[in-house]
């Protein structure tokens, strides 16, 4: 019964904030918020329902609970101060209504800004993964190359692809271009050196006893490589896709014309901090979402682990 009251507190408790928010945003007084709290409010709502969720359905309870305490008690703490108490810089710290009207008001622009930055983030992973896995493959099955090629990636492999978008940028046709470019450089050494690290610590023992079963080539590679590669491969996906936005956005704030990076920069030009901070927000949650679909992908692909 104790364990289970426990369990139960951090759910009341993020109930209770939720509770103090809306109570924050509807009560009369003082309120320096020049926005509707509409949009606010959805997303709050949005966040406790989901925290209703998960605690019906059992699994990570105490977890959501405490996940969404911390958001509402930023979140308040952020309200009370802009709004009730008026503290804080008037351009640089806005109120969060502000901030979240900013996802009603510039939706068009932001979506647009996702589609853009989620084409070209395809657009790299699609030529570097492949050609990093088979690369790697290769050079980590031939004792020759790898004893040429992997001291040449160490050195190369630790130069930030953001050095080179000046040069690919008047190099490439268009900036679109120098931006995958640039994504393709930053996904590619990473996972090149992990195929590498991969294949040499698989047992070579496991392949001997495939060829003398009389597997071919073909079965070879799709019977031992592939099981062994696949949970390298994803595990790399999921690493490398924090950095690989992290170069998208950078190189988008270099002279692109769309894109996530180019909704912070231009507003930060004229500085329009509230949509600033909600163009922050809204790469946060686009990378929350492309991790969970990397974890459901890694689930349906590779049972075993």
């Amino acid at each position: 019964m104790r364990g289970q009251a426990a369990k139960g507190r951090p759910i009341v408790l993020c109930h209770a904030l939720f509770v103090l928010l809306l109570l924050s945003m509807y009560l009369p007084g003082l309120n320096n918020a020049k926005a509707t709290p509409t949009a606010m409010t959805a997303a709050c709502v949005m966040a406790e329902i989901m925290v209703i969720y998960q605690s019906i359905r059992g699994k990570n309870r105490r977890a959501a609970g405490d996940l969404g305490a911390v958001l509402f008690l930023a979140l308040l703490a952020w309200q009370v101060l802009t709004t009730r108490m008026g503290l804080g810089h008037i351009i640089l710290t806005p109120a969060p209504e502000a901030v979240f009207h900013v996802f009603y008001a510039q939706r068009v622009r932001m979506v647009t800004g996702i589609f853009s930055s989620l084409s070209l983030l395809a657009i790299g992973f699609a030529i570097s993964l492949p050609l990093g896995t088979a690369l790697g493959l290769l050079v980590g099955w031939n004792p020759r190359l790898r004893d040429s090629f992997v001291p040449l990636a160490r050195v190369l492999s630790p130069i930030p692809a953001i050095i080179y978008a000046p040069y690919l940028i008047a190099l490439m046709p268009s900036f679109r271009a120098a931006s995958a470019a640039v994504l393709v450089i930053g996904i590619f050494w990473p996972t090149f050196l992990q195929m590498v690290a991969r294949v040499g610590s698989l047992d070579k023992r496991v392949v001997d006893s495939a060829v003398v079963l009389g597997l071919s080539q073909r079965e070879l590679l799709w019977e031992v490589f592939l099981p062994w590669l696949l949970p390298g491969v994803l595990t790399g996906l999921r690493s490398s896709l924090s950095s690989a936005f992290m170069l998208l956005t950078l190189a988008e704030m270099m002279g692109a014309h769309s894109g996530l990076g180019y909704f912070i920069k231009n507003f930060a030009d004229y500085a329009n901090y509230t949509n600033v901070l909600a163009g922050i927000l809204l790469v946060a949650l686009v990378i929350t979402a492309l991790n969970k679909l990397v974890g459901i992908l890694e689930q349906k692909l590779v049972r075993w682990t």
